[in-house]
């Protein structure tokens, strides 16, 4: 059963998945992991990216990692990914970052961009983009996420996206707030 708060965030998920053709999923901090709590998908047809749902994010490997760290200062960015660890190179896709140099480049265009971008980096032949949803004071909260096969998410289709994607992520922040999934706080 959905949270009753999360009911206003899914049409907004719906609606963003439905022009987009892909995977869109929110995730919330909670500490300092990052867990995936609601999706919707846009692919009708052909391949689909659709993993289990709950699932914590892997920091350094992952859009939605990249975007969230993006909102914290390097410092702190290192700290989650140190925390955490990186993940096995054999257990992600072959441009995974295995060096803190190579997380902080995404997190740094991330950073300038509003949203993060990558290809091929969590899983062979995926693409993601994230961007952060925040809460009033200006901290991260959670993410909201677009996913899919490189053949149709290209770098071109995901940098045609960001605005969008950066619009429902405000859009995500205000019909969740006062919701208890998304109040919780980064560690």
């Amino acid at each position: 059963m959905l949270h009753p708060r999360l009911m206003k965030v899914q049409p907004l998920l719906d609606r963003l998945a439905l022009e987009s053709g892909e995977l869109v999923r929110v995730a919330v901090v909670d500490g300092d992991t990052l867990t995936f709590v609601a999706k919707s998908q846009g692919a009708t047809r052909g391949l689909r990216y659709d993993p289990d749902m709950g699932l914590s994010v892997t920091l350094s490997c992952s859009a939605a990692g990249h975007a969230l760290l993006s909102t914290l200062s390097d410092e702190r960015a290192l700290e989650w990914v140190a925390r955490q660890g990186f993940g096995k190179p054999e257990d992600f896709g072959p441009k995974a970052p295995t060096t803190i140099t190579a997380v902080l480049a995404y997190v740094r265009a991330a950073r300038k961009r509003g949203f993060s971008m990558i290809v091929e980096v969590f899983a062979p032949g995926m693409a993601a983009m994230a961007a952060p949803v925040r809460g009033r004071d200006g901290a991260a909260i959670g993410v909201i996420t677009i996913a899919g096969p490189l053949v149709r998410l290209t770098e071109d289709r995901m940098l045609a996206l960001g605005d969008r994607l950066i619009e429902i992520a405000h859009d995500v922040a205000a019909a969740s707030s006062g919701c208890a999934l998304f109040t919780r706080r980064a560690a």
